[in-house]
């Protein structure tokens, strides 16, 4: 197990370093960050000596290496719009971000997999196909025109739940803020996280269901029904368990999408989370920002991969036998 840890780690420092250059280049070479700083009032030698404290006239090599060093170290420079340390403008949304995701993600999996389930026992039912056709809406609408949708009925029209912001939240440990601990945040989070949720929700669902439809059709399937195993045995002691390996992985990956792509329903919610921040920074070209979001992502994505992997060991145990 340490050694597979151990060569996914290798595997990714070549990912990690690849988007860190794009970061670097992207932070070098595209905008003016010494005129945004310094406005259009001021003098060549305050263009120079600014020039040189930000040390923009160094190698390319050594200033990439001094942004790595500093990448590593949390230091992704000052944000020019809102004159604050980029990472800790980071860190205070990222809480707001991974309670949306965390939330979206819990809900696609316990309302897709019963559904996935029902859907691939009862193929053919009545209730089966209604699913199916409805399910069509979650993968075929955009998210901002179903969150507006929503927003529509059930903030407008029928006044049940707020249409923006987090609603009032509480700090945990210092830097951590929650809105689980007040009704009025739990309902602030419920349209953007079933927004988010949405296609997730749909894609596990149409999965298990086809998974399940392969399984149940499988010889070990039959052999267990001639043995006289009840239908409830069969299909979640036997078929469900099966069907979890692909849904870890569809899970896993679409958590990661869910946190990189939510700037969509954060914008439209204006939920306060590193996706706003995200639009807001490129709409006045703040470059630490936006560079100092791909290799958060990246490490996010990497890590995703890494508990996947795990993930697999603890399902499939034909894996555990392989290594």
């Amino acid at each position: 197990m340490l050694g597979f840890i151990l060569s996914r780690v290798l595997q990714a420092i070549p990912v990690l370093l690849v988007v860190g250059l794009l970061s670097f280049v992207l932070f070098a070479y595209i905008g003016d960050p010494v005129s945004i700083m310094l406005g259009q009032d001021h003098t060549e030698a305050q263009r120079l000596a600014l020039v040189a404290e930000l040390g923009l006239d160094q190698p390319f090599l050594i200033r990439f290496g001094r942004f790595l060093m500093a990448t590593v170290q949390g230091d992704f420079g000052i944000s020019y719009r809102l004159a604050k340390p980029v990472g800790p403008l980071l860190a205070s949304r990222l809480p707001a971000t991974l309670e949306l995701a965390v939330t979206a993600t819990v809900l696609a999996f316990a309302a897709g997999v019963p559904m996935g389930v029902y859907t691939g026992i009862r193929a053919n039912g009545l209730v089966a196909r209604l699913v199916m056709i409805v399910s069509l809406i979650g993968v075929s609408l955009p998210t901002f025109l179903m969150g507006i949708l929503l927003i529509l009925v059930f903030a407008v029209g029928l006044g049940w739940l707020p249409s923006f912001g987090r609603g009032p939240v509480s700090a945990i440990g210092g830097w951590w803020t929650t809105g689980f601990s007040s009704w009025a945040g739990v309902r602030a989070l419920i349209l953007p996280a079933v927004t988010l949720g949405l296609f997730q929700m749909t894609m596990i669902m149409r999965l298990v269901r086809s998974e399940m439809l392969e399984v149940l059709r499988s010889d070990y399937v039959r052999f267990a029904r001639a043995r006289g195993l009840t239908d409830s045995a069969i299909n979640f002691g036997h078929a469900l368990k099966n069907t979890l390996v692909p849904v870890i992985t569809i899970v896993g990956l679409q958590f990661g999408g869910i946190v990189a792509f939510s700037l969509v329903t954060e914008t439209v919610f204006q939920w306060p989370g590193m996706g706003l921040l995200l639009v807001q920074s490129v709409a006045s070209a703040d470059i630490p920002v936006i560079s100092a979001y791909l290799p958060l992502i990246a490490l996010l994505f990497v890590t995703i991969n890494l508990v996947v992997d795990l993930l697999y060991y603890a399902v499939d145990p034909r894996l555990r036998f392989s290594a």
